[in-house]
C-alpha cells in the first residue's frame, strides 16, 4: 500500500475505549489494553475477513483450519485427532463434528491407526487435496492483502513480538 495511507494513523475502537477508562477510572492503568484488546479486536476482524475469502470456497475457516493441517503434515495427509487438536484451535466436540463433515463431503477418510484399532486417523482424500491446494492461495493471498499496509521490516518486527508474546503464555 501507499506510504501515505501507512503514515495516516487516526484513533481506533481501542483508543475510544482507553480515553473512556481514563475519564471514568483514572486510577486504573489501562495501557495494556492498548496491545490486549487490540490483539482481541483484530483476531475478530481477521477471522471474519477470513470467512468472507472462503464464501465462494464450499468450506468454512475451520475446515481449511484442518484441511491445511493434514496438508502440511506431507504425504500421505494423515493424522490422528489428537495431533490434529494441536495443531488447530477447537474443542474435542468441534473437532470431531468437523471430521464427521468433512468425511461426509469425502474430502477425508478416516483410517485405523496401526496398533491403536480405538483410534481413527484423518486423512486427506484426492478430493480434498485438490481442494485445499486450491482454498489454500486463495486464502494466503488474503493474508497477504490484510499486512500489505506494513513494510516488510515492519512484518518482521510484528512476528517476532506476537511471537515473543504468545510463548510467555501457557498453552
Amino acid at each position: 500500500m501507499a506510504k501515505k495511507q501507512r503514515e495516516n494513523i487516526s484513533p481506533d475502537l481501542i483508543d475510544r475505549l482507553l480515553d473512556d477508562w481514563r475519564h471514568e477510572r483514572p486510577d486504573l492503568d489501562a495501557s495494556a489494553m492498548s496491545v490486549v484488546g487490540r490483539i482481541l479486536h483484530l483476531g475478530r476482524l481477521l477471522e471474519t475477513a477470513a470467512n468472507e475469502c472462503l464464501r465462494g470456497t464450499s468450506i468454512s475457516y475451520t475446515d481449511l483450519d484442518v484441511l491445511a493441517t493434514l496438508r502440511r503434515s506431507g504425504a500421505p495427509y494423515q493424522l490422528t485427532p489428537t495431533a490434529l487438536r494441536k495443531s488447530v484451535l477447537l474443542t474435542s466436540g468441534a473437532m470431531t463434528a468437523c471430521l464427521n463433515r468433512l468425511e461426509r463431503r469425502d474430502l477425508i477418510s478416516r483410517n485405523a491407526v496401526h496398533g491403536d484399532r480405538r483410534s481413527l486417523a484423518a486423512a486427506l482424500t484426492t478430493k480434498g487435496l485438490k481442494l485445499i491446494d486450491k482454498v489454500i492461495a486463495i486464502r494466503f493471498e488474503q493474508a497477504r492483502q490484510v499486512v500489505e499496509i506494513l513494510s516488510g521490516s515492519e512484518r518482521t518486527e510484528l512476528a517476532r513480538l506476537l511471537r515473543k508474546l504468545r510463548l510467555s503464555l501457557p498453552s
